[in-house]
């Protein structure tokens, strides 16, 4: 068993905030009813640091009677997509403002690697100025004949209503902001729950969002557990939820959205694929590696954990990633050389624990890591890769959300193809070849909502989303824009 390599002291500053007692109501900071509490606990070292309130029906009510007299009486939906636009920009800035302590307090909450939190505010702008260049789309007239002539129907995109926008712990601030650009740019408004470990950091958002000068109303924030949100969702002025978590967590959302007829995007859980063709520069793949099939610590839904080999280069694409996960460094998350860092949680590490104990269990081999990771504290799980996987065994099956990599072998482009494709997921997915136009034809054959080749990034531009188990709706480009409005066909006659 390895240890958690020696990284030098890190001083981690204390936060802005800490033990917190309000919500962001109506364009205000308001004392919570809730007498509840959810502590905020540092991954890398187990010692709680914070605390939020565990938000009341009470506080649910104010926030979602906020964003419904915001929106029915006050004049965000009533502004020009334009004027909405350029709120976004200026949003963007304030964000970028406060990036150092974003990323400080995001690394505190949830482990994630420092050089990884640091460029969640440029992300975050970077989506809501995109976003903010999308307004012309929803001020272009759209009139369509009626087939038969003689009339014609102007289609108008409404705001759909207040949102309620759930945001998962492993990327708190940008799964949030994907949401959040394009609710405000269609006129909506919103009530944005955070994960309970990571409640801390959203607060730079809202403050970029009332420093940017948004009306009361427009923008509000609860914390809150698993009863919060099901009553953000379940509440009579809700007219549409987005969610961002696991796949049980997503179905039962979905089956309460279904009850009440109300709009939902889930972005839910994934078992991506990475397909190695014959031809692939391994070296260009192992630049590309842990990004692609590790970030985060894998932590990730959309990676692809799981390598698809040809037989005959089977052995040299294990000893290729075994390297390259061997010798990314894994310790305090803090400190500027750590690629790995801890499990967010100590839910979250037993989870990974135990599906590293079927592993072994089931036959499969770790060429490099394996098990927890010697240390006396924090969450830490050695970064492992499972060579001699099979099909049937549970790590290539379910999402694991850890730094584990399962290594299959496959035997001709069919059985690559149909392996890629035998998962009740349906999110990621890449393909590395030295032929950019067989790596196309391949990616063509994965049934999964997106795939890189030698790479994968998401683009602003384009949508993202997932099938099956992975989700319903987009979010990204006009397509994710779209999931908040209602469509209007006004009938005129013509001539």
């Amino acid at each position: 068993m390895s240890a958690v390599h020696a990284h030098p002291a890190v001083a981690r500053s204390e936060p802005r905030w800490t033990h917190v007692d309000d919500h962001y109501v109506n364009g205000a900071w308001t004392r919570s009813t809730a007498t509840a509490r959810l502590p905020l606990v540092d991954p890398a070292t187990g010692r709680t640091w914070g605390s939020v309130p565990d938000g009341s029906a009470d506080d649910v009510d104010a926030a979602l009677d906020a964003a419904d007299r915001a929106f029915r009486t006050g004049p965000w939906p009533r502004t020009t997509p334009s004027q909405r636009a350029a709120l976004l920009l200026r949003i963007a800035d304030e964000v970028e403002a406060r990036a150092a302590e974003t990323a400080s307090v995001n690394t505190l909450e949830n482990g994630s690697p420092i050089n990884e939190t640091r460029g969640a505010a440029a992300n975050a702008a970077g989506i809501l100025r995109h976003v903010a260049g999308l307004a012309s789309w929803l001020e272009t007239e759209d009139v369509r004949p009626f087939p038969a002539g003689g009339a014609e129907t102007v289609v108008r995109k409404d705001p759909v209503g207040p949102c309620v926008l759930i945001a998962p712990w492993n990327f708190p601030i940008n799964l949030m902001v994907v949401k959040l650009a394009p609710a405000l740019l269609a006129g909506c408004t919103v009530v944005m729950k955070p994960a309970p470990g990571t409640s801390l950091s959203i607060r730079f958002v809202v403050e970029a969002c009332e420093a940017a000068g948004l009306p009361p109303g427009v923008v509000n924030l609860v914390t809150g557990g698993g009863d919060t949100g099901d009553r953000l969702v379940r509440h009579p002025r809700t007219a549409k939820v987005a969610f961002t978590g696991s796949t049980p967590v997503g179905r039962r959302i979905a089956a309460a959205c279904g009850d009440l007829l109300r709009p939902v995007t889930l972005e839910l859980g994934g078992k991506s694929s990475a397909i190695v063709l014959p031809d692939a520069d391994l070296g260009q793949m192992s630049s590309a590696l842990i990004r692609t099939c590790l970030r985060n610590t894998g932590q990730t839904c959309y990676i692809s954990t799981r390598i698809l080999a040809p037989s005959a280069r089977y052995e040299e694409v294990v000893d290729m990633v075994t390297r390259t996960v061997a010798a990314a460094p894994q310790g305090d998350p803090f400190d500027e050389g750590t690629v790995f860092g801890p499990m967010a949680s100590k839910a979250q590490y037993d989870v990974v624990r135990g599906h590293l104990e079927s592993a072994h269990a089931e036959g499969a081999r770790a060429t490099t890591g394996g098990r927890p990771a010697e240390t006396d504290q924090g969450w830490f799980i050695e970064p492992t890769v499972f060579a001699d996987v099979t099909p049937d065994m549970r790590i290539a099956r379910e999402e694991v959300f850890g730094p584990v990599l399962s290594i299959l072998r496959y035997d001709g482009l069919d059985e690559a193809v149909a392996l890629a494709n035998d998962t009740s997921f349906g999110l990621g997915g890449v393909v590395f070849s030295a032929d950019r136009a067989s790596a196309q034809a391949v990616a063509e054959r994965m049934d999964t909502g997106s795939v890189g080749v030698n790479f994968f990034g998401s683009n602003h531009n384009a949508p993202f989303g997932g099938r099956h188990d992975s989700g319903l709706g987009v979010e990204y480009g006009i397509e994710g824009l779209s999931q908040y409005v209602a469509f209007k066909s006004i009938h005129r006659r013509t001539g």
